[in-house]
């Protein structure tokens, strides 16, 4: 493996351990402190093991250095001297630990550790959208880029969130803890979001050249599948959030070709959809739908139940998709909710009824940077047999993205409406 997929999975998958044994060494007042050191080890390691090679225990060498480093900074303070000696000596136990070694623990506490710390940052003293982008920054490895994708917002805001979160832990001495019994109750909802975002990034990246992170969104499905486990996290809610990202993750092998290249739900090979997916899926979406509550998670897992029950294109119960968009935009009324709801709106009445509905979606100007904005209203009009206003709107699609498999797919559909005569419709 090359030296940067191995610094990109550890950044990944060991960044947040790093940062979660060193924050409750010194603290959370010293957080900033501790991402720093995380941040220059990783920095370290991608500058030397090309040339010195990767250590036997990478993960190991990248504790080493990001301790010796807040030891440094912490020296440069000259505080924290009398407890110096403790400090070193519990950080050297922790590096002898087995790297899933956990203490004890009662029936009412959260055993894995990743997730622990997740509800850790889901303080609810903290805004939610600050308790979900501390958790995706700190603890999944999310760059401030990935993180203002995710909330459709600029980095600069997301960098003002993310400050004044750690204000906010510092002014009133938030304790960097491990919530227990009735205290997790009320971080579940950060908890769930900071999960779903997890496994959206993996779904659909926001960056690099391939379209799934199949790690992230196991991760994700992994991490839910442990709260819908747990008595706290068992709620109709959780079972919704994970039945969505196991219908969604069913349909992975076959959302691209064999060069990679992007596939539209129509044109997935529906034989390699994984059934035991599926399966695992409607059965947390029957467990979810126990008592009246009725989340956004919900009704998005009952989406993906219709696009995953249905054995053809032709056969998707497009009107029940559109009930169940009518009921989403409801609740969460989102231009991005909006904009698919139109997608299925055109495939119940019509094409002219989807770009009437994605012009209102445009009107406020939220989505007029948003390349499938765009791109919807290209196949719209190719449907109608107007390729050379399709192609305009691929056009613009293809200004806004910079992504290798999005860029292909736009290439792809604008080389045939550029070809196609106005007598033909796409197949």
């Amino acid at each position: 493996m090359a030296v940067e997929q191995v610094t990109e999975h550890l950044f990944r998958h060991e960044s947040g351990k790093l940062v979660s044994v060193l924050t409750g060494i010194f603290g959370i007042e010293r957080l900033q402190l501790v991402e720093d050191v995380v941040q220059e080890a990783l920095v370290r390691a991608f500058q030397t093991w090309p040339y010195d090679g990767v250590p036997d225990n990478p993960a190991a060498w990248l504790m080493q250095t990001a301790r010796n480093r807040a030891l440094d900074a912490i020296r440069r303070e000259k505080l924290f001297h009398t407890k110096q000696t403790e400090i070193t000596a519990t950080i050297e136990q922790r590096l002898s630990e087995p790297a899933d070694a956990e203490g004890p623990m009662f029936d009412d506490e959260i055993k894995d550790g990743r997730l622990r710390l997740i509800f850790a940052c889901c303080h609810p003293v903290l805004p939610p959208e600050a308790q979900t982008a501390l958790a995706l920054k700190t603890l999944c490895g999310f760059s401030p880029g990935e993180i203002a994708k995710a909330f459709l917002t600029s980095e600069a805001a997301v960098a003002k969130r993310l400050t004044r979160a750690r204000q906010k832990l510092q002014e009133e001495k938030i304790a960097f803890e491990i919530p227990a019994g009735a205290e997790l109750s009320t971080r579940l909802d950060g908890v769930r979001q900071t999960l779903y975002l997890l496994f959206n990034e993996g779904y659909k990246a926001s960056g690099g050249d391939t379209l799934v992170r199949v790690d992230l969104c196991d991760e994700a499905i992994r991490l839910a599948s442990i709260l819908a486990g747990h008595p706290a996290g068992d709620r109709p809610r959780t079972h919704a959030l994970l039945a969505l990202m196991l219908l969604n993750a069913a349909r992975h092998s076959a959302r691209t070709d064999e060069a990679g290249n992007m596939l539209r739900l129509r044109d997935q090979d529906r034989s390699r959809w994984d059934r035991a997916l599926i399966a695992r899926g409607v059965e947390h979406l029957g467990r979810s739908a126990t008592g009246e509550e009725i989340s956004t998670y919900h009704l998005e897992a009952g989406i993906a139940s219709c696009h995953c029950m249905a054995p053809s294109e032709a056969a998707t119960d497009w009107p029940r998709i559109l009930s169940l968009y009518d009921r989403l935009l409801q609740i969460d009324g989102s231009p991005i909710v909006a904009l698919n709801r139109a997608v299925a709106l055109a495939n119940v009445q019509g094409p002219e009824a989807g770009i009437e509905a994605v012009e209102c979606v445009a009107r406020d100007g939220h989505l007029e940077s948003y390349y499938l904005l765009h791109a919807v209203l290209g196949e719209f009009e190719a449907r109608r047999s107007r390729f050379p206003e399709a192609a305009a709107h691929l056009r613009r699609a293809l200004e806004l993205t910079e992504l290798h498999f999005e860029r292909t797919f736009l290439e792809n559909r604008l080389a045939e409406y550029e070809s196609a005569s106005p007598a033909r419709s796409l197949p």
